[in-house]
């Protein structure tokens, strides 16, 4: 009997996520397994390798021992990954740092002169990749200045998808994808960018070799395949990077249609048939597949932020599992707008629309009336504020979306799923499935496996989704709200960068 399941595998930021689907697209089975992010210092973000790979294999044989597979039943594995980590890697192979995430901010300093000079210009516009120091290219130029001894000794260039790739079957391969949020990556010519290797001091024999996203690897070795209760020969899929594979999985393949993800961090995406960039170097272009781009921008925060709010805005005494109730209930004591009180959710740096990795948070329009609740409902908006500064930077390179897609970890809320419609201020369709990265993922692979003719397939095999409508008065509160947002946002910018 034919395979009847392929898997989607997202390893996150700071959670590996595994979904199971039978091959008309629908999710049968789940298993997540979370992981902490190294913090020595307020600049640095890091993972511990063995702690990635570990989620990897348990997650997955998680699902199959959940499902009650056998090892003939999983027709292929596709796998999602966060973008623009770094890992360093000897001659023999072996690891010579952790792997430095996109919220590590150390490389600043490379960053802010590249981005103020014409050969960064040239190089976003080669390669669709902000300059910022979440990616590749700005972290190689602060290893090369910084830790001349450590970039000298190391013969490989890798993210995080690669390394578990190159674990399980000794193959360095990048998906153009991936490669493509590295800075390093032409996005039009689908290579590595020869002129910015030189200015980075490596060459393109020091990378993984770039490949589709539909590139299959299979041979495991006999302890790995047991383990998994796999097959030996399952195929597995290279696949994309988490942000493009998100907008295929929500179905989002067509002009027009925006997504917002909020997860840790968050995004605000559209897809197209070429590469869009904001004049200013606001947006990205990232590869999807061969034929499509994902443009927009993505934010360093997002549920992280609610997250600290939470610790800070509620009562010690109520238990774990029940905060995030307890958290909406206050929220909703609040009127939108909580009587003036505004928060820029800048605490981890910003992305998009910034690009500052010096910004911090702040709240404006404090009066002796505020309460608990007004600032815990104020860092709600917030954060759905700025998404919504984000889109706006979108919109002029990828016209008015026509319809509006939103997932993540948040959309389980109804509450925050409101509050995101009325600040959009426009109807926004939620899908069921908020593992939206795994759903691409799996996509990726059906096509791959030639179970699906095509990608642009996603929309028939999304499932069911809950519309919601914008409150008219809430939505009149938050437009006259945002233009002041905006303002405030811009002007703080000179404070943020120490003299």
């Amino acid at each position: 009997m034919a395979a009847r399941y392929v898997m989607g595998v997202d390893v996150g930021t700071t959670s590996t996520k595994a979904v199971l689907y039978e091959t008309d697209g629908s999710a049968y089975e789940s298993a997540y397994a979370h992981y902490p992010l190294i913090k020595e210092n307020p600049e640095m973000a890091e993972q511990d390798l063995d702690e990635i790979f570990s989620a990897v294999l348990k997650t997955i044989k998680a699902v199959i021992e959940k499902a009650e597979l056998g090892p003939m039943d999983i027709a292929g594995i596709g796998f999602s990954s966060a973008m623009h980590s770094l890992i360093l890697m000897d001659a023999e192979g072996i690891p010579l740092t952790r792997s430095i995430t996109w919220a590590d901010n150390r490389s600043k300093k490379y960053a802010s002169m590249l981005k103020h000079s014409e050969v960064g210009q040239r190089f976003y516009e080669k390669t669709g990749t902000p300059l910022h120091p979440m990616s590749p290219l700005n972290k190689i130029l602060w290893l090369r200045a910084e830790n001349p001894e450590l970039f000298q000794a190391a013969r490989w260039f890798i993210g995080i998808k690669e390394y578990i790739l190159w674990r399980l079957f000794g193959e360095f391969v990048v998906d153009f994808s991936v490669a493509s949020a590295t800075g390093l990556f032409n996005i039009r010519e689908f290579r590595w960018d020869e002129e910015i290797l030189e200015f980075c001091g490596i060459t393109s024999q020091m990378l993984p070799l770039p490949v589709s996203p539909g590139h299959q690897l299979s041979g495991l070795s006999e302890d790995v395949a047991e383990l998994l209760g796999l097959a030996a020969d399952t195929p597995f899929i290279v696949g994309g990077n988490d942000g493009c594979l998100a907008n295929l999985g929500m179905g989002a393949i067509r002009a027009g249609t925006a997504t917002i993800t909020i997860g840790t961090s968050g995004a605000v995406r559209m897809t197209s048939d070429k590469p869009y960039l904001s004049p200013e170097g606001r947006t990205f272009s990232y590869i999807l597949d061969e034929n499509h781009y994902v443009n927009g921008g993505a934010v360093n925060n997002g549920g992280n932020i609610f997250d600290w709010a939470i610790k800070q805005f509620l009562p010690a005494n109520i238990a774990d599992e029940d905060l995030y109730d307890k958290a909406m209930e206050m929220i909703t004591n609040v009127a939108p707008g909580a009587d003036g009180l505004v928060f820029h959710p800048y605490l981890n740096g910003e992305r998009a629309p910034l690009w500052n990795a010096d910004a911090r948070g702040n709240f404006s329009g404090i009066n002796m009336l505020h309460t608990k609740e007004h600032f815990l409902r104020s860092v709600l908006e917030g954060i759905c504020l700025n998404l919504k500064d984000v889109l706006a930077a979108v919109i002029p390179m990828n016209g008015e979306p026509t319809k509006i897609m939103a997932s993540g970890g948040f959309s389980r809320s109804q509450v925050w799923r409101q509050i995101l419609t009325d600040i959009i201020g426009m109807p926004i369709e939620f899908p069921e499935t908020f593992e939206s990265s795994c759903t691409g993922a799996a996509l990726i692979t059906l096509k791959s496996l030639g179970l699906v003719e095509s990608v642009d397939d996603a929309e028939k095999m999304m499932g069911a989704s809950i519309e919601h409508q914008p409150d008219e008065d809430s939505k009149s509160v938050y437009a006259a709200m945002f233009p002041r947002y905006q303002e405030m946002s811009q002007l703080l910018q000179a404070f943020y960068t120490d003299k």
